[in-house]
């Protein structure tokens, strides 16, 4: 069936590591899903390796789509709107270095049921990076303060928004595809030019309050900018690109 929900995972150059990610979709206790991987103009053969896999787990459905502008939101954006263009009805992202919890379909669908029309899910570092409990200790601290600093920054303030700012990450979230199309979208940019997630949820918020977090809808995120900048960086650099280094697409 191709409305209901769909999944979308933007790649560029994830030839390492998509597997793994891969490996957490097709393990999905609730199956009754579709994903489509958008190839952000990769060089690795990445899209290979998801036709691959496609190929050898037919459920759920997984198809590669291709997108030449360089970013996550253009490469999310490509696939949202794709989904929709295929009968879609929910939306959920989660990016090609993380690995979704076994239930998180069914979380996401229960959020649905629910009443939300945004859900915003838990980012949880992974632990299988080499990364040091103190580090990934100190990540989750981090972004549950940068969670409560969200609704106080002035950013995020203003008499046009019906509701209270609620971090949600780009690669821990679902929406509605109604909800999706009247709020824009992604704005269509590089990670290093905006925080795409940020934007959409603010412009969510001018039109209505079904949205909100839930904690039981997992992802384990990737660690690798903090093994690569280290903690101090990576903090500095989700906190609005005050950290901006010459290279940002970590592999």
């Amino acid at each position: 069936m191709s409305g209901g929900l769909w999944v979308v995972i933007p790649a560029f150059d994830e030839a390492r590591g998509i597997g793994a990610t891969l490996n957490a979709i097709a393990a999905q206790r609730d199956t009754d899903f579709r994903v489509v991987v958008v190839d952000n103009d990769s060089s690795d053969g990445t899209a290979g390796i998801v036709r691959t896999f496609a190929a050898a787990h037919p459920v759920p459905v997984i198809e590669v789509i291709s997108e030449a502008q360089k970013g996550t939101g253009a490469a999310a954006d490509t696939g949202m709107r794709y989904a929709i263009a295929q009968g879609a009805t929910r939306l959920a992202r989660t990016d090609a270095d993380c690995l979704p919890a076994p239930d998180w379909i069914e979380r996401i669908n229960a959020g649905f049921d629910a009443g939300l029309r945004l859900i915003s899910g838990q980012l949880i570092p992974r632990t299988d990076e080499g990364v040091s409990w103190r580090d990934r200790t100190i990540i989750r601290v981090a972004l549950e303060v940068a969670s409560a600093f969200g609704k106080v920054r002035s950013g995020n303030r203003d008499p046009k928004y019906l509701g209270p700012y609620v971090m949600t990450p780009g690669c821990n979230m679902a929406i509605t595809a109604e909800l999706y199309t009247a709020a824009g979208g992604f704005p269509r940019t590089a990670i290093e030019d905006l925080h795409e997630d940020r934007a959409l949820v603010n412009a969510v918020r001018t039109i209505t309050t079904d949205y909100g977090l839930r904690r039981d809808v997992r992802v384990y995120g990737s660690n690798r900018r903090v093994r690569a900048w280290g903690i101090r960086k990576t903090l500095a650099w989700y906190a609005d690109h005050r950290y901006r280094p010459e290279i940002v697409d970590i592999r």
